[in-house]
Order: C-alpha cells, then sequence, then structure tokens
C-alpha cells in the first residue's frame, strides 16, 4: 500500500501495453515489492516473466488506470482500496474472473462477489504514529485517541496527507467520518478543530513520513520537524527492519484509537493484451507464498486464512484492536463530496 519501504521486486520501465505474450505487466503503486525468488518462482510456474510497472500514489495511479482504461499500460493492476474501489468499479477498469484460491480469503475482505472484478490482496490500518523519542524528552503522554489530536499539548505537531491525492490522507479522512458523523458538527466539526490546532497537509505519504516525520529514518534526514503522522499500524517495524543494527523496540508507535481498516485489491484490466498471464498472476497473488512473502517487502498483512506472519511483523506491527470501518456503499455515496469539502475547509 502507498504507505510502504520499496525492497527488491522485478521492476522494469516499458511499454506494458505491448502485447508479449510471454510478458504479464503488472501495474501498481509505487509501494510494490516482492522477494526474488518469490517472483522467480512465479515466472518458472506460469511461464511469464513479470514485469512491473509503477505509477505513483495509489490515488493517482487508480485515476490514470482509469484514464487508459482503452489502451491499458498492463494486465494486472494493483493497489486500489476500499476508499477508492468504486470509483474503478463505477468506471470499468475490471474485467471479471475468480482467481484460483479465491475461498481461501478471509470472508471480511472479499468484495463484489457476484462479478468477481477484484481480488482481496492485503489490508492495513491507517493510524497515526508517534516518534518515541519527542515525547519521551518533552514529557508528553503520546495520544491515544482522534479526540486527542485537538488538544492545545499537540498544537502543530500533525501532519498528514492530502485527502485528494494520497490514499492514507483519504482513509484518514474516511476515518474521521466514520467516528464523528456527516455534516458541520461530525468530521467537518472536527477538522475544523485540527486546523485550528496546527494540523500540516502536504501531498503524499511520502512527503508526509519520510521527510516531514521526526520518527522515520527518512525523516531525521531530512530534520522533519513533525512527531505525528498519518501512516499505518504497521509502519513501526518497518523503523526495526532497516535499522542497523536493528533496536530491540521500535523507535515509533501507533495511536491505536487513530486507525481506519484499508483493503487493497488486485484486479484483470479491461482490454488486457495478455488475460491469460492476468489470471495467472492473480491466482500468484492470493497464494501462499506471496502472502507470506508480503509483510517484510510491503508491510502489509495478508488475506489469505493461514498464512503466516514473521515475528518481527507481529512483534511491531500488530493489527488496531478495533480500527474504524466504513461500508463501501456508503464510501461510494459520498466520498467525492466529502473530499471537495474537506478541500475546501482545510486547504483554503
Amino acid at each position: 500500500m502507498a504507505g510502504t519501504l520499496a525492497a527488491c521486486g522485478s521492476s522494469s520501465d516499458g511499454d506494458g501495453g505491448s502485447g508479449d505474450s510471454g510478458t504479464v505487466t503488472l501495474v501498481s503503486h509505487d509501494s510494490w515489492a516482492a522477494s526474488k525468488d518469490v517472483v522467480a518462482a512465479f515466472e518458472k510456474q506460469s511461464g511469464y516473466k513479470l514485469k512491473v510497472l509503477e505509477d505513483g500514489d495509489a490515488g493517482q495511479a487508480v485515476n490514470k488506470a482509469i484514464l487508459t482504461k482503452d489502451n491499458p499500460q498492463g494486465d494486472v493492476f494493483f493497489g486500489v482500496d476500499n476508499t477508492l474501489l468504486s470509483r474503478a468499479l463505477d468506471n470499468g477498469l475490471f474485467q471479471p474472473y475468480e482467481a484460483k484460491g479465491s475461498d481461501r480469503v478471509l470472508p471480511e475482505y472479499r468484495a463484489d462477489q457476484d462479478e468477481h472484478r477484484v481480488t482481496p490482496v492485503d489490508s492495513g490500518d491507517i493510524c497515526v504514529n508517534y516518534d518515541k523519542a519527542y515525547f519521551k524528552q518533552h514529557g508528553l503522554t503520546p495520544p491515544t485517541s482522534l479526540d486527542d489530536l485537538t488538544e492545545p499539548e499537540y498544537k502543530d505537531l500533525l501532519v498528514t496527507e492530502n485527502a485528494g491525492s494520497s490514499s492514507p490522507g483519504l482513509g484518514f479522512l474516511l476515518g474521521t467520518a466514520a467516528r464523528y458523523g456527516d455534516g458541520d458538527g461530525g468530521w467537518e466539526g472536527y477538522w475544523k478543530k485540527l486546523k485550528a490546532n496546527g494540523v500540516k497537509v502536504v501531498d503524499s505519504w511520502e512527503q508526509a513520513y519520510n521527510e516531514e516525520f521526526s520518527g522515520s529514518a527518512g525523516g531525521k534526514k531530512a530534520k522533519g520537524d513533525r512527531p505525528l503522522v498519518v501512516s499505518y499500524a504497521s509502519s513501526p517495524p518497518v523503523e526495526v527492519v532497516y535499522a542497523d543494527p536493528q533496536p530491540d523496540t521500535a523507535p515509533t508507535g501507533v495511536a491505536d484509537g487513530t486507525c481506519f481498516r484499508q483493503v487493497e485489491y488486485a484486479g484483470l484490466l479491461s482490454n488486457a493484451k495478455n488475460p491469460e498471464g492476468g489470471k495467472a498472476l492473480l491466482d500468484f497473488l492470493i497464494g501462499k507464498a506471496f502472502q507470506e512473502d508480503m509483510p517484510l517487502n510491503m508491510f502489509v498483512h495478508p488475506v489469505r486464512e493461514g498464512a503466516q506472519v514473521p515475528e518481527v511483523f507481529r512483534k511491531f506491527g500488530p493489527q488496531a484492536k478495533d480500527p474504524q470501518t466504513m461500508d463501501p456503499a456508503k464510501i461510494a455515496d459520498h466520498r467525492d463530496e466529502w473530499v471537495k469539502a474537506w478541500t475546501s475547509l482545510v486547504l483554503k
């Protein structure tokens, strides 16, 4: 999801719509990653060479995929989540295919069961992360809830992403709508308080987490000065796995009462040049090997029942206990008007 660090993958540039039947092309947001041996196993088993085209933040990638759907860049799109799913489906981005192994996907992650235009691949929780060292140095208790973020002691500490251009930014907005309801006394009233309390908005997760946030390795290098950031519940293990030497405890924590559950899907693109290769790729994405490979590459949770999660991921990146959720139909009905209202309220 758009909120992970890149790891080794099978990625190359070029035109994914060339129609080369020996190649299957995956179009994704920038956070696609997979182990080389897992990709190699797919290529050996399927007979297709995998090409990956990364296309920006999830919101950007979905919009571009819709604009190019008549002559798509590839065969499969990965990275549309529950916040943007209806936009993709309403615009005819995908053609039906029920991936082999779909019956092993946990029921709470399934969607579009009548037409099977998308296959669930992973889940994660969009949450506020905090810089442990900052709060210790300043003798402050880290926030634990959305309400806390509007309190005076957290003024000018939070950075979030633009809800109109960023998937985690949109997820955070939807989380506040789920928590506080609609209208001026609901999420809009809450965001007025956040704005008055100095929330900073940037365009992308990459900018928020790796430049503005003081708790990440990238943010430290960039001299980021915001100790609160909208990211993921699975971000702390990133700071452990990629540190050298690895610390015993994560330098960042998660405000568990701020979380919104995100599910990511993949689908066979309409007008795909290599639909058979695309079907094989979708089967692979929910296979046990790829599902167990994801946690330490894309820092997301598998959706396949029985898929094992590495200990370091379980220890530092557990799923939120009680995240906010929203029915996809409600998201479809209100997303665009909420983003428009949020933009007018927060950015102007």
